[in-house]
C-alpha cells in the first residue's frame, strides 16, 4: 500500500491547509473532465483517498501511529472496543442512513442579485420606463448551456458507470458491510465532461453586461424595491434564472420635497408684496401654477394645491403641494427708504422699540380641563 504522503507530495508534519492545498493542486491535474485516460483516473483515486484520510484528525492520529487508516496494524484491537471494527455510529450509518436515489444533477438555479437605480422625484411621482444595464451571469450562446463543447454531450462515468456513487467496504461488529460514497471521480454527477465548452469551461454560462428596461410604477419612494422575476443570474448547466431585486434611490430635488404622497415647495416673497399681496406663478411637475398671495401674508403661511402631490402608490390618487411662504426683510436699505419707513411706521402709531411676547399655548389633560371648569 503506497504511502499517503508521498502520494499527496506532503512531509509527514504538514499541517491541514498544506494538505489541503497539496490535494486542489493534484486534482485539478489529475480530474477526468480536464485529463481523461485510466491512468489519470486511477492516480486520481490514489489521491483523493489519501486526501480523505489526511484531512480527519482521527484517520491521521490513526495512520501514522499504525500505518493503517483503520487504526489497526493487524486488522484487531481497533478503536471502540470492537477490535478493528467500527463503532455503533458507522453501524447505524450503514444501516439506516439514505441510499443515494442516483446521480445529482449538475443543473442549479441561478442566484438572485441586488441592484440600486437612481431616479429624479418626477420619475418617482409619475413612474417612467428607465434604461439600465446589469453585469450578470447570462448563458452561454456557444453550448446554449449544456457546458459541452458544440457536438459533444457529458459521457457516462467509467469509474461507477453512470450512478453518481460508488460501494465502499466497512468493517462492523456484523462483519464487513457495503456502504455508498460519491463518486470521486464525477463528484456524484453520474457523467464527465470531457470536452468542456471553450466559452464558459463547462459552466454552461458566461457573465456579461446586458441592457434592461424597468418600468417604474408612479408613486415609488426612496428604498423602494422591484422584483423582477427570472432577469437574475442564469443558472448553472441551464438552470433557471434567479430573480433580480431593484432597489430605488430617488435625487434630491431643487425646488421640491417630499413627505409620503405630498410635496413641498418654499417661496420668498418680498415684504411689500406680503403686505399688499400680489399673483405669482410656481413650475410644477404638472406645469405653471398661479400661486395667490393673500394681503398680510406671514412667514409659514401656507397655501395647498390639491391633487397636484405625488401618485398614491396603492389606492390611486394623488396627495397635495404645499407651498409655504417666507418674507425676505431687505439689509440693504437706502436711507431714503429707510426714511419712508419710518414715516410709515408713524402713521400706523407703531413703537419702533415695542416687542410683545407670544404667549405659549400649552395642552391640558382631561382631569386638568374638567377641574378648572368647576374653579
Amino acid at each position: 500500500m503506497s504511502d499517503h504522503y508521498e502520494t499527496l507530495g506532503v512531509s509527514k508534519d504538514a499541517s491541514p491547509e498544506e494538505i489541503k492545498k497539496a490535494y486542489r493542486k493534484k486534482a485539478r491535474t489529475l480530474h477526468p473532465d480536464l485529463n481523461p485516460g485510466e491512468e489519470a483516473a486511477n492516480e486520481f483515486k490514489r489521491v483523493s483517498h489519501a486526501y480523505e484520510v489526511l484531512s480527519d484528525p482521527e484517520k491521521r492520529s490513526n495512520y501514522d501511529r499504525t500505518g493503517n487508516e483503520n487504526g489497526n496494524p493487524s486488522g484487531f484491537g481497533g478503536g471502540g472496543g470492537f477490535g478493528g471494527f467500527g463503532g455503533f455510529e458507522d453501524i447505524f450509518n450503514t444501516f439506516f442512513s439514505q441510499q443515494p436515489q442516483g446521480p445529482a444533477s449538475r443543473t442549479r438555479q441561478g442566484q438572485d442579485a441586488l441592484i440600486q437605480v437612481r431616479v429624479d422625484l418626477v420619475d418617482a411621482v409619475f413612474g417612467v420606463n428607465k434604461e439600465i444595464t446589469v453585469d450578470t451571469a447570462v448563458s452561454c450562446d456557444v453550448c446554449e448551456g449544456e457546458g459541452t463543447e458544440p457536438g459533444y454531450s457529458p459521457e457516462t462515468c467509467d469509474t461507477c458507470g453512470g450512478q453518481g456513487y460508488m460501494q465502499r467496504q466497512v468493517q462492523s461488529i456484523l462483519g464487513t458491510v457495503v456502504q455508498p460514497v460519491q463518486c470521486p471521480s464525477c463528484n456524484g454527477y453520474g457523467t464527465v465532461i470531457k470536452h468542456p465548452c471553450h466559452e464558459c469551461y463547462g459552466e454552461g454560462r458566461v457573465r456579461e453586461r446586458k441592457p434592461l428596461t424597468i418600468k417604474i410604477p408612479a408613486g415609488v419612494a426612496d428604498g423602494t424595491r422591484i422584483r423582477l422575476s427570472g432577469q437574475g443570474e442564469a443558472g448553472v448547466a441551464g438552470g433557471a434564472n434567479g430573480d433580480l431585486y431593484v432597489e430605488l434611490r430617488v435625487n434630491p430635488d431643487p425646488t421640491f420635497t417630499r413627505d409620503g404622497d405630498d410635496l413641498h415647495a418654499t417661496i420668498v416673497i418680498s415684504m411689500a408684496a406680503a403686505a399688499l399681496g400680489t399673483a405669482i406663478t410656481l413650475d410644477s411637475f404638472d406645469g405653471p401654477q398661479e400661486i395667490s398671495v393673500k394681503p398680510g401674508t406671514q412667514t409659514g403661511d401656507v397655501v395647498t394645491l390639491k391633487d397636484l402631490g405625488a401618485t398614491r402608490l396603492r389606492g390611486g390618487g394623488r396627495g397635495s403641494l404645499h407651498v409655504h411662504f417666507e418674507v425676505r426683510i431687505p439689509d440693504d436699505l437706502t436711507d431714503h427708504q429707510r426714511d419712508l419707513l419710518r414715516q410709515f411706521a408713524e402713521s400706523r402709531n407703531e413703537d419702533l422699540g415695542r416687542s410683545e411676547v407670544v404667549e405659549q399655548k400649552h395642552h391640558t389633560g382631561f382631569f386638568s380641563r374638567f377641574k378648572e371648569r368647576f374653579q
